[in-house]
């Protein structure tokens, strides 16, 4: 009798042991264990996925250039306060440009000003086709004084600030020249600004002569 009962306990337990085995064989996809470990199912996705695609940035109107930067110092009664000033040249290279001045507690919002303040102050040039100037011209600006000709050939002949106005302007084939000692960049680009703008009051005299005429 004991033989017949280790008999018939041997096929319970084994079932016992076999069906747990098939029930994770015949479990869903979800259920069971990754292959490959951690790693293997983020390389899959990795391999799939493209990359971003930025927006092209669109090339900016008005080309700018610092001139002057500055920090300035109030004495207040809390204490020693600090501010910047800067000055910016700005210009689309085809005959418009300006120069503009901004003051603030940090960097970027005055130079934010002072490229408002140069587009707001914007002039017109006027040129030649070769987009040199008709005729010379001089102008006084503070302690400030520059002479403006042409110099067919020659590119742009000028030093200071004034070089970045005729730059930004557009200019070629122009020759500038301090007369003055000044070193203040901003009022050297100011006087360059006066002086092209004599150029711009020509030709509205002449049009209105002639329209007179």
């Amino acid at each position: 009798m004991e033989d017949t009962k280790d008999i018939n306990i041997v096929p319970e337990v084994a079932a016992d042991v076999v069906a747990p085995v098939e029930a994770v064989a015949s479990a869903p996809a979800a259920f069971k264990p990754r292959e490959g470990g951690r790693g293997g199912d983020r390389g899959g996705k990795r391999g799939g996925r493209r990359p971003s695609r930025r927006d092209a940035r669109t090339k900016p109107e008005f080309d700018q250039k610092i001139v002057s930067l500055r920090r300035v110092t109030r004495v207040m009664a809390g204490g020693r306060r600090f501010n910047f000033s800067v000055a910016i040249v700005a210009g689309n290279r085809k005959g418009m440009v300006g120069v503009g001045q901004g003051k603030a507690g940090d960097t970027p919002l005055a130079i934010e000003k002072a490229f408002r303040d140069a587009r707001k102050n914007m002039i017109t040039v006027n040129t030649t086709k070769d987009m040199s100037i008709p005729h010379e011209v001089e102008a006084k600006f503070a302690a400030s004084r520059v002479k403006i000709m042409p110099a067919p050939g020659k590119g742009i002949l000028a030093g200071s600030s004034v070089r970045t106005v005729l730059e930004l302007a557009g200019l070629k084939a122009v020759g500038a020249k301090l007369l003055s000692r000044s070193k203040n960049s901003a009022n050297n680009a100011y006087v360059a600004i006066k002086a092209l703008k004599q150029l711009e009051n020509t030709k509205i005299k002449e049009t209105k002569s002639h329209a007179v005429s």
